[in-house]
């Protein structure tokens, strides 16, 4: 099954969306600025080869709003009916963009989706909520991305849909979003968009916002590697971030004689995807 990239997967078994500079070509994509129908489409038409007539499959449109379950996150496609974004909901799409032409031939669990969604999604984003790079690693709102369903994409169709989320997949449940995300994480965010950890550790863990209780929190991200490195390794990156975390979250806490900290460093797949950066947490009931 593709890799979902819409919650980094880490090596702490955390989900928390990364972040990952790539331009996007606007003729291609929709953002919730633009609505209305996509036409970025690859043979969006479905039907046999023969006389009948066809049927368009249209893409979503952006700008909308649902009320989603942890678990329709870790599914390929979703059609949970929209509802008015001044009524409650926890995710609200952002972005819907084409997959072009040169997956217009692809399977539908082709591998290279996961880059070009992470790619668009990432930066998409970003730029909506007004994140910078450390920031949408430590937010609890993350983004989570479907395509169409099998037969749709049997038929032509090669949209994607990009949704910000309160939580993951594994969340017990997605935190309630204001009636639009936009720019809701620029300047210092409220704890309520802040991601913490209630647990003796960060791994297995989903985060929560720092408003409920918890004993971590994430407070810094490091750079383990620049755009063009190769992946130089688990156990480099694992060293790398537990160094560069400790001096991190000690400055952060103002250099106490004895404090805890903890990383969530990233594997092989997220690296060639585009990430470069560790999660450091603090231990802290604050």
């Amino acid at each position: 099954m593709l890799v979902r990239l819409a919650a980094l997967a880490t090596a702490a078994a955390l989900a928390l969306g990364g972040c990952s500079p790539a331009e996007s070509d606007p003729t291609e994509e929709q953002s919730s600025e633009q609505q209305g129908q996509s036409g970025g489409q690859s043979g969006d038409q479905s039907g046999e080869q023969s006389g009948e007539e066809t049927e368009t499959i249209e893409a979503p449109e952006p700008g909308v709003c649902r009320v989603l379950e942890p678990a329709d996150i870790a599914e390929a496609s979703n059609d949970t009916e929209p509802v008015d974004c001044a009524e409650p909901h926890n995710a609200e799409t952002f972005l819907v963009a084409s997959f072009g032409d040169e997956l217009a031939d692809a399977e539908y669990d082709d591998e290279r989706q996961g880059q070009v969604v992470y790619d668009r999604c990432t930066k998409g984003f970003m730029k909506f909520t007004g994140a910078n790079e450390s920031l949408a690693l430590r937010s609890v709102l993350s983004w989570a991305w479907w395509r169409p369903t099998q037969e749709e994409w049997d038929a032509g169709a090669r949209w994607f849909r990009c949704d910000v989320v309160g939580g993951t997949d594994q969340s017990a449940e997605l935190v309630e979003l204001p009636e639009t995300a936009k720019g809701v994480l620029l300047g210092i965010p409220g704890d309520r968009w802040m991601s913490c950890v209630q647990g003796d550790s960060v791994s297995g863990v989903p985060p929560v916002p720092c408003t409920e209780p918890h004993d971590w929190r994430a407070v810094t991200t490091i750079v383990v590697g620049q755009e063009k490195d190769k992946y130089p390794g688990d156990r480099l990156v694992e060293v790398l971030s537990r160094d560069y975390c400790s001096d991190s979250v000690g400055a952060w806490m103002n250099y106490p004689v004895d404090y805890e900290f903890a990383y969530t460093w990233f594997h092989k797949a997220e690296w060639e995807a585009g990430n470069r950066r560790s999660i450091c947490w603090a231990g802290t009931k604050e």
